[in-house]
C-alpha cells in the first residue's frame, strides 16, 4: 500500500522529460565531443528543470546518455527507472526508435499510429526541438536518430495499462507538460479516455468500466468481452462519463461492489473513499423500518435492508450514468458484485 507523504509534495519529471534531457546530453556528446554533468531543458510551460546524468556510453558514430526518472511524491511505478537515448546521424530528420523497455503501439486509437515506437506527441515535439538547437549550435545537419531504452521496461509496463491499450513489450514515453503532479488524478482518467479511444478504434459495441479487479473479472466473464473492452475505471466513473458523452459507444456495462455503486446511485461521480461518503440518513429515508441510518457502511445497510437494497442501487446507478450520457444513444447497464464475486443485482 503507497503511504501518502504528509506536507508539501514534491513534483517530478515525466518520461518524455527525462527522453528529452538524455537526447541533450547525448548530443553534446556525439556533435561537441564530451558529456556535460548535466542538462536543463525547456519544458512546454517554459520550466527549465535540470538534469543530472545517470548513464553515458559512445562509440563511433553514436552516443548515449541516461537519466534515472525522478516522479517526486507521485506513487508512478517508473520512479527510478533509466531512460536512456541513444543518438547517431541518420537521413530523413529526426526518427525515433524503441529499443529495450520502450513499448511499440498495436492498435488504432492512441496519438501514435500502429507499428510506431509509443513516444507520444509531446515528447516527440521537445526531443526534435533539442535536436534543431544542438544542430544550429554545431552547424550540423538536424539529421538525428533517436532510439530509446529503458532497462527493465518490459517487466515494468506490465504494472501499467500498457498491455490493455496495445502498447506491446515496454513502457511509453509520456507526458503532455514534462512534469508529474503528485497524486494527481488527471494521468487516470488520461488511461481511461485513450481505453475508450482504442476500443472505439477497434470497433467495439460494448465496453465496460469496473471499480475494483473483482468486479472486472465478473463483468468480463459475465459478456465474454476482450480485453480492451475493459476500461479501467477504478473511482473516476465521472470521467469516465463524461468522456463517453463526447466518444459514445452502443453499451456501457458499470460493474462494481455494493459500497461504491451505492456512492453512485446516490450522485457521486468520484467514488474514492476520501472524496464521497455514503449518505445513510437518505438511505434510512429509501428503506424504512431497517434502521440504515445507524448502518456503518454500505455493507452493513445491505444486510439490514436485504436483497431488495442492491437492486435499488443498481437502479439508482443505472439512472446516474444515463442522465451523464442522455443523447448518446448508449445503453447502459449496472452489477453489484459482492467481494466474492457473486453477482448481487443487474439493471438495464
Amino acid at each position: 500500500m503507497t503511504r501518502k507523504p504528509t506536507g508539501d509534495l514534491r513534483r517530478g519529471w515525466t518520461t518524455g522529460a527525462c527522453a528529452t534531457a538524455a537526447t541533450k546530453a547525448a548530443l553534446a556528446r556525439l556533435w561537441g565531443g564530451a558529456f556535460p554533468e548535466a542538462v536543463t531543458i525547456t519544458l512546454p510551460r517554459g520550466e527549465r528543470p535540470c538534469f543530472a546524468l545517470a548513464h553515458r556510453a559512445a562509440d563511433d558514430g553514436w552516443a548515449e546518455a541516461g537519466i534515472t526518472k525522478d516522479a517526486g511524491d507521485d506513487p508512478d511505478v517508473t520512479h527510478g527507472a533509466l531512460v536512456i537515448a541513444r543518438v547517431r546521424a541518420a537521413p530523413g530528420g529526426v526518427t525515433f526508435r524503441a529499443g529495450p523497455g520502450v513499448g511499440r503501439v498495436t492498435k488504432p486509437g492512441l496519438p501514435i499510429a500502429p507499428g510506431e515506437p509509443a513516444i507520444n506527441p509531446v515528447p516527440r515535439d521537445m526531443m526534435r526541438a533539442v535536436v534543431e538547437e544542438a544542430a544550429a549550435s554545431y552547424g550540423k545537419d538536424a539529421d538525428i536518430e533517436i532510439t530509446l531504452s529503458i532497462p527493465g521496461g518490459t517487466e515494468i509496463a506490465k504494472k501499467t495499462w500498457n498491455p490493455r491499450l496495445g502498447i506491446a513489450d515496454g513502457l511509453s514515453i509520456l507526458g503532455t507538460t514534462g512534469i508529474v503532479r503528485p497524486f494527481s488524478c488527471a494521468a487516470w482518467i488520461a488511461s481511461i479516455h485513450r481505453g475508450i479511444d482504442v476500443a472505439r478504434a477497434a470497433g467495439l459495441d460494448h465496453v465496460a468500466g469496473c471499480t475494483g479487479a473483482t468486479s472486472e473479472r465478473v463483468v468480463q466473464a459475465l459478456y465474454g468481452l476482450p480485453d480492451h473492452a475493459m476500461l479501467d475505471m477504478g473511482d473516476f466513473v465521472g470521467g469516465m462519463a463524461k468522456y463517453l458523452a463526447k466518444h459514445p459507444v452502443p453499451r456501457l456495462t458499470v460493474g462494481g461492489g455494493i459500497g461504491k455503486i451505492t456512492k453512485l446511485a446516490q450522485g457521486a461521480r468520484d467514488l474514492h473513499s476520501a472524496r464521497s461518503q455514503v449518505d445513510f440518513a437518505a438511505l434510512a429515508q429509501q428503506f424504512p423500518g431497517k434502521a440504515l441510518d445507524s448502518a456503518n457502511s454500505a455493507l452493513d445497510a445491505f444486510e439490514k435492508a436485504g436483497p431488495d437494497y442492491p437492486r435499488a442501487m443498481a437502479e439508482m446507478a443505472k439512472n446516474v450514468i444515463d442522465q451523464e450520457l442522455e443523447g448518446t444513444g448508449t445503453l447502459v447497464d449496472v452489477v453489484v458484485i459482492d467481494r466474492a464475486g457473486r453477482v448481487l443485482a443487474q439493471a438495464g
